[in-house]
């Protein structure tokens, strides 16, 4: 392995921080660096493994205004390159403006998620506004870029997905030229068509609006989805027919949000609604058909796909949206258990909606506990069979295994990485010439606390309880991590 120091940033977090976000598994890299030719220390990895795994990462450089919550650490992209039988690694800070703006100052200036805008030292992004964009949630690959984001709206950064180099931010994304919105993160890209979709919302009428890119990068559609008040949209679904956008009863509590106050409650009076938003061309595009399911909230989607008169809609249901604080709890008790899948129940769900009669039927599909689900990208969008998704060490966030779910037979594997090694999300990369659906690999990073290393590993999609077929150290121990996706060898070229 060869390393190339790139930049090292200034350690300004407290020399006797305690917070469980910013030390441990997820103590923030300040090192970027290029690493060619990793050193591969078990297995080998597969030549037919073309492509980069991008993964993002709440990475903060400062201390926080307020209160930290994970979700408010500034952006880092980490890459692994595979190609030729070898795998390279990279990882760059996302140069947001908020972050040139606290580097010049000094200082932080923007308050986070957890505490009032009305503490931040100036003015900025986001759909409660007075936050940082951090563009630290997701990142996706469109026409050959990739595109950092953030989950309350902002801009979408852009990074050569190879080599890291900064790129700005996308002009078509800029607030100013989507009604002050910008965009959220879970960007789409539907494999038939090449268009990109996104959405965006806020404390306005209309609360929503869904936006389209053609294949080029050009903005086709920005078209506002009217909702009753604003709401926490996380992510979309899309099929061949529609783009299914989620009006869920969990939001910001109206009257705190009058006083300024942003707290969500989860308001189990009211039925989840979902809105079929027609996008078929010589259609009457946009308009929106809503069907209503019981109360919940879903952070993140599987795939949706038609069949017939139906639309079949997968994700992970949550039966306790809204954790409670409890008598007793420590100085950081119910932050972990805010973000504690196994403390808001997620499981995987099915959400069917019958286009004839209007109605919607429901059904659980697993009695554990997992998130962050994966599919084959080739089958966004249509009927797919496997889903892959992480599985959740109770009592915060992070990562101790995966699952691999076979939609046909109902047949589950799994692999429980060892105690104190903890994984990212794990995007499927297909095997270069492969028809399959499941004739692929698992890529992920892991941070292995006992040895203060860090790896990136692969599996093979159809066994995932062999373990890693290969594993290739990085150069030093990373934080754990938020989304990744996987660019094959040909959407570089694009690039």
């Amino acid at each position: 392995m060869h390393v190339r120091v790139v930049k090292t940033f200034p350690g300004l977090l407290p020399a006797d921080d305690d917070h469980p976000y910013r030390t441990g598994a997820h103590r923030p890299n300040l090192t970027e660096v290029d690493a060619t030719d990793l050193t591969v220390v078990a297995g080998e990895i597969p030549e037919d493994l073309e492509g980069v795994y991008l993964r993002n990462t709440e990475n903060p450089i400062l201390p926080a205004l307020g209160r930290y919550h994970p979700f408010d650490g500034d952006g880092m992209i980490h890459a692994a390159h595979f190609h030729d039988g070898v795998a390279d690694y990279r990882n760059r800070v996302v140069r947001t403006e908020g972050l040139a703006a606290e580097l010049e100052a000094g200082e932080p200036l923007w308050a986070g998620i957890v505490d009032s805008p009305a503490l931040s030292k100036r003015d900025g992004w986001g759909a409660r506004t007075r936050m940082k964009d951090a563009s630290s949630t997701d990142v996706a690959v469109h026409g050959g870029v990739a595109l950092s984001t953030f989950y309350q709206c902002g801009d979408a950064y852009q990074l050569d997905p190879v080599t890291l180099e900064d790129r700005g931010p996308a002009p078509w994304a800029r607030p100013a030229a989507l009604d002050g919105l910008g965009v959220s993160a879970h960007l789409k890209t539907d494999p038939r068509t090449g268009e990109l979709l996104f959405f965006n919302y806020g404390t306005t009428a209309p609360f929503f609006h869904l936006g389209v890119l053609d294949r080029q990068g050009k903005l086709t559609q920005h078209i506002p989805v009217p909702l009753p008040g604003p709401r926490l949209p996380h992510d979309i679904a899309f099929t061949e027919r529609f783009v299914i956008v989620n009006d869920l009863p969990l939001f910001w509590d109206p009257a705190l949000l009058a006083r300024g106050a942003y707290r969500a409650r989860f308001a189990k009076e009211l039925p989840s609604r979902f809105g079929l938003v027609d996008r078929r061309p010589g259609q009457a595009q946009g308009t929106v058909r809503w069907f209503e399911a019981d109360p919940t909230y879903v952070l993140h989607w599987v795939n949706a796909y038609d069949d017939g008169d139906l639309v079949v809609l997968e994700g992970f249901h949550q039966s306790n949206p809204n954790v409670a604080p409890r008598a007793g709890d420590g100085k950081y008790d119910i932050l972990n258990r805010s973000i504690d899948m196994h403390e808001f129940g997620s499981r995987l769900h099915r959400w069917t909606f019958d286009l004839r009669t209007g109605t919607t039927r429901e059904e659980r599909l697993d009695d554990r506990c997992a998130e962050f689900p994966m599919i084959h990208a080739a089958f966004t969008g249509v009927r797919h069979r496997f889903t892959y998704a992480m599985v959740g060490a109770p009592g915060g966030f992070l990562f101790s295994g995966l699952v691999r779910y076979d939609g046909a037979t109902g047949e589950q594997q799994r692999y429980a990485f060892p105690d104190g090694v903890f994984a990212s999300e794990s995007p499927f990369a297909p095997r270069t010439g492969s028809t399959a659906e499941d004739d692929g690999y698992l890529v992920t990073f892991v941070s292995d606390l006992r040895n203060d290393t860090s790896e990136c590993q692969v599996f093979d999609a159809r066994d995932l309880a062999r373990g890693p077929i290969a594993r290739a150290r990085l150069p030093e121990r990373i934080s754990s991590g938020t989304h990744s996706c996987w660019a094959p060898a040909g959407e570089l070229r694009r690039a």
